[in-house]
């Protein structure tokens, strides 16, 4: 369960305040896959590191239940200057997870050879980001928040993605971001649509693109 409590974010770009969210209060239910709509910049990266609690809000909070995922499809929970093993033994015991177990999966799932044992600054983004899929794959999450993350990788990792992701999918909640609605419609089940600083619940996925479209149009 995600509840936001009189949210508000915005930032200040050449002297005028520029309202991300405004006043939000609302409760997601457990166990859904939520589709998160709007357009570029409108601040869906925004709301996913605010509710992984990687960026605070202006005012208001995020009351999370459960174990929340960072937003999966980067590396922005990783340190740049170790290797990717030594990034997954941390992220290991600060989710409390077995650190070996952790890291066998990573280097079978994430696939990078020996780049597992180099400095993250020395990756290509696609590596950085089959890194990022891997350990957030092999840490069971009660929620899900998610970057255009299945969209990195050759074909075949693209599969294995999306197969491991809807396994996971089925004991657990998401909050999604993608530019495809075809992956909102695979994915996910209700919607959110983010627009000029209000929070849109839509039950079906749907009703979110519809309204997503109108809003495009």
């Amino acid at each position: 369960m995600i509840r936001f409590e009189n949210l508000s974010k915005g930032f200040w770009v050449r002297g005028t305040y520029r309202a991300i969210i405004s006043d939000l209060t609302m409760t997601l239910p457990p166990g859904r896959a939520f589709g998160l709509l709007g357009r570029n910049g409108a601040g869906k990266s925004t709301l996913l590191q605010i509710i992984a609690g990687t960026m605070q809000p202006s005012s208001g909070r995020v009351v999370r239940e459960g174990r929340v995922s960072w937003p999966i499809g980067g590396a922005n929970s990783f340190h740049r200057d170790l290797t990717g093993l030594q990034n997954t033994r941390f992220l290991a015991r600060v989710y409390g997870v077995d650190s070996d177990a952790l890291v066998a999966f990573v280097q079978d799932f994430a696939a990078i050879g020996q780049h597992f044992h180099m400095p993250l600054r020395s990756y290509s983004t696609g590596m950085r980001s089959r890194l990022a899929f891997g350990v957030a794959m092999g840490i069971p999450f009660d929620t899900y928040l998610v970057d255009e993350v299945t969209a990195v990788g050759d074909a075949r990792f693209k599969r294995k993605s999306r197969a491991f992701f809807r396994a996971r999918m089925a004991g657990s909640g998401a909050i999604m971001v993608s530019h495809a609605m075809s992956e909102m419609r695979s994915y996910c089940d209700s919607g959110l649509v983010l627009n000029e600083g209000a929070l849109e619940y839509y039950d079906a996925i749907e009703d979110a693109i519809k309204r997503h479209e109108e809003l495009m149009a």
